[in-house]
């Protein structure tokens, strides 16, 4: 039987132009604030140009694991690292990766922005698998949640940002 990957879409909202809204998702600041905002024990940051008015995002994280259930603690240990690596090759959509560095699990997809009476929409569409006999599951579904509070921290973060 082949396991199904658990799919995910979250819209952050923010009142501001698509263009400021973009600026800010390519400044490696407001990328640290959101870590910060995440409680990451650690992180490293990088923007990178990437081809014609392209841009590379690279936020390599790691949390602390408390509060994560048991079954899925086995699966990840003390901590939980982060590899998410973003691509943008136009201004308003690009690709994202999230890599669990030495576990058997992914998330990709893509990070879309539409604007609307000044309003830009940032959509996450995310395809999460995690390769694991009887508990992928159950992790993928865990792991769908903390995406959605993560993403949630940086809409907060994102708001104030515009905001000051």
């Amino acid at each position: 039987m082949c396991a199904m990957a658990t799919k995910l879409t979250y819209e952050l909202t923010y009142d501001a132009p698509l263009t400021e809204v973009r600026d800010m998702l390519m400044q490696t600041d407001f990328r640290e604030q959101v870590c910060a905002a995440q409680h990451a024990k650690r992180h490293t940051v990088t923007v990178d140009a990437a081809g014609a008015g392209g841009h590379k995002v690279v936020v390599d994280q790691v949390w602390a694991s408390e509060g994560i259930p048991g079954f899925a603690r086995k699966f990840v240990g003390d901590e939980i690292h982060l590899a998410q690596t973003e691509h943008w090759d136009a201004p308003d959509h690009g690709t994202v990766d999230v890599e669990i560095p030495g576990k058997p699990g992914t998330m990709k997809g893509t990070i879309r922005l539409a604007e609307s009476g000044g309003t830009t929409t940032e959509t996450v569409d995310m395809e999460i698998k995690v390769s694991i006999p009887l508990v992928g599951g159950k992790i993928e579904g865990l792991v769908s949640d903390l995406l959605k509070k993560s993403l949630s921290r940086e809409n907060a973060v994102g708001r104030s940002y515009l905001a000051g």
